[in-house]
């Protein structure tokens, strides 16, 4: 997980995670339960959080048994009077291991002491895998039962340190039986196949395909994680798998949960998340998908306002045509009024008011979009109409001038 955060960071994803370390994976559950964290690496055998969908299986644990061949332990009921050891020291393996054993009308125990025991009960050893091959030939283990990835390398070493205790370099590996039925009891466990000839070695082992059961680490969601978030999320996840396997080989052993249908993928015991599907079948929402309802919702109101918009600019536009309107017939007034007009303080006064409203129709015409044919008849006519006055206040001042003249000469003819 930290591997993929990092790598989320340095390729600069749309997501990123911030790690909150916990104790185990039992509280690293709870957090999830809890709406602490949005994803959490879960082993659901442990705890199982009400709200959590799986996203991804980032190990998948089977639990089978391995002994020396000439220790004649060939199946769960020959381990009645043995020693078991066991590598793991996390209490979940051992209170897993203790399940699957008393399953089979056997009593399991830690801490019994050397020497015999009742034959109905399985001692449980705890033992380093530094010191399995001095146990193994000091009898304090009789066999192993591993919990583990069986592809890990640390299986090929323990497998091969039991092999190495027998005479003939040959071991037995078996599994749980009656894989259906434990399934039944135990559903957070899921079905594990160890596939033949796995572990490297003279003999084939295991000689054929064994079915078991064995626990799973998840990375869950709540769920109600968003479906594209999740999807996301496992996307970068198998995309980043060989890089991330780089700087941590686990990352190889991440795998999708295995399901038939969509059905049947969201109603398992252990159901996966929505988004998570969308990615495995890639059928992942587009971005249209994924704001459809947003989309609608402002295509609709957008529509209402746009209408109202439009209402409103088309009778704004009607009141500044309608303004340069009033201002044009009053030009055309002026003009028409001028013609017979010949008070020259009269005229003076519509030339002052043709200024007024062509200063009027400017401004109107610089602050909104004006219709052209309107602009145009509102400049004719403030031409117009101050041609007309031009006119009417230079024709009084000639005729004046006109009358002087002829006065003059009159009276010059009397002196005459």
């Amino acid at each position: 997980m930290r591997a993929y955060a990092e790598a989320l960071a340095a390729s600069k994803a749309s997501i990123r995670l911030r790690l909150v370390p916990y104790g185990g994976v039992r509280e690293s559950a709870e957090a999830l339960r809890d709406g602490k964290a949005d994803l959490a690496v879960v082993r659901p055998d442990v705890l199982t959080p009400r709200n959590g969908l799986t996203l991804a299986i980032l190990r998948e644990q089977a639990t089978f048994v391995v002994a020396p061949r000439q220790a004649g332990i060939d199946g769960f009921h020959a381990l009645a009077g043995k020693r078991l050891g066991i590598l793991a020291q996390r209490k979940a393996d051992h209170a897993l291991a203790r399940s699957l054993v008393e399953r089979h009308g056997l009593d399991l125990r830690e801490g019994v002491p050397a020497g015999d025991f009742p034959a109905r009960t399985v001692a449980l050893v705890p033992v380093e895998e530094a010191d399995l091959a001095a146990a193994l030939a000091e009898g304090r283990v009789d066999a192993v039962i591993l919990l583990t990835t069986p592809t890990s390398p640390a299986a090929q070493r323990v497998v091969g340190l039991v092999r190495d205790a027998d005479e003939n370099h040959d071991a037995i590996l078996f599994g749980i039986p009656d894989v259906s039925g434990t399934l039944a009891r135990m559903p957070r466990l899921q079905a594990v196949t160890v596939p033949a000839g796995l572990f490297d070695g003279a003999q084939r082992l295991p000689s054929e395909d064994i079915a078991t059961v064995g626990s799973s680490y998840r990375l869950m969601a709540r769920s109600t994680l968003s479906r594209s978030v999740a999807a996301e999320v496992t996307q970068h996840l198998f995309e980043m798998r060989a890089l991330l396997a780089e700087k941590a080989p686990a990352a190889d052993d991440v795998l999708h949960p295995a399901y038939d249908t969509t059905v049947g993928a969201t109603s398992a015991r252990l159901p996966i998340h929505p988004g998570a599907i969308d990615y495995y079948e890639r059928e992942q929402e587009s971005f249209i998908e994924r704001y459809e309802s947003w989309i609608y919702l402002v295509a609709i109101f957008g529509g209402g306002l746009g209408s109202v918009a439009a209402w409103l600019r088309q009778r704004v536009g009607r009141v500044r045509r309608e303004r340069i309107e009033v201002a044009t017939l009053r030009l055309l007034e002026i003009r028409s009024s001028a013609r017979s007009a010949t008070d020259r303080a009269k005229l003076e006064a519509m030339a002052g008011e043709t200024d007024d409203l062509a200063a009027s129709i400017a401004r109107h015409a610089m602050r909104r979009t004006t219709e052209p044919h309107t602009l145009a008849a509102a400049t004719l006519a403030v031409d117009a109409a101050r041609s007309t006055i031009a006119r009417r206040l230079v024709r009084p001042l000639h005729m004046e001038h006109g009358q002087a003249d002829m006065d003059g000469s009159a009276c010059n003819e009397s002196a005459s």
